[in-house]
């Protein structure tokens, strides 16, 4: 029962990663992820093969901390009211709502001590911190497109058809978990839970 507690923990957080996102875009003028019905909080509509399911395997499996994602909503930058501006909104509505669900998950945790509470918090804060990772197209590198002058952001962007190979090889060779596990342990600190230990 536990563990289908944390697998439907899991599916949620991911869920509620991509509709923050799609509904923030909405409040700015982008309705492309609500026409797509894509505002739901039924998993079923934001799973996609390899980074919900086949990743966080393969990573189980290294002995590495599970890290996944949801199927992105579409977004059309070209729609938000003030674009350049409402992208960095709309990049941190997805971190914000995991980080806040673990705080939420935090209190629970503190009040019933249920370790698969504690496994929800990691995943929560380490696809906050993930996403954060300034390489297109995270989320991270939505806000540096936002801040950046127009002419460095043009050049910037240019990234992301490389974007997906240079996560998954930093992820494979271990260097992200240098910062983000850390990180993970920093918020954890803050939110008065246990941090990530390896044996």
């Amino acid at each position: 029962m536990e563990f289908v507690i944390l697998i439907f923990l899991f599916l949620f957080t991911v869920t509620l990663h991509e509709v923050a996102h799609g509904y923030v875009a909405f409040l700015f003028g982008d309705s492309t992820a609500r026409e797509q019905g894509r505002l739901t909080l039924n998993p079923l509509r934001h799973i996609d093969f390899f980074w919900t399911l086949l990743l966080p395997f393969i990573l189980i499996k290294m002995g590495l901390p599970a890290i996944g994602m949801a199927k992105p909503v579409p977004v059309d930058f070209s729609n938000l009211h003030r674009p350049k501006r409402d992208m960095i909104w709309v990049a941190l509505a997805g971190p914000v709502s995991n980080i806040l669900f673990a705080w939420l998950l935090a209190l629970l945790f503190i009040l019933s001590r249920q370790w698969f509470l504690l496994v929800a918090i990691y995943f929560n804060l380490g696809l906050a911190v993930f996403n954060l990772i300034p390489i297109p197209p995270l989320d991270g590198a939505r806000v540096l497109t936002g801040l950046l002058p127009i002419r460095l952001a043009r050049e910037y962007v240019k990234l992301e058809r490389f974007g997906f190979l240079i996560i998954l090889a930093l992820v494979w060779l271990g260097f992200a978990w240098k910062v983000i596990v850390p990180l993970i342990n920093l918020l954890c600190a803050l939110l008065g839970v246990p941090g990530i230990r390896f044996e």
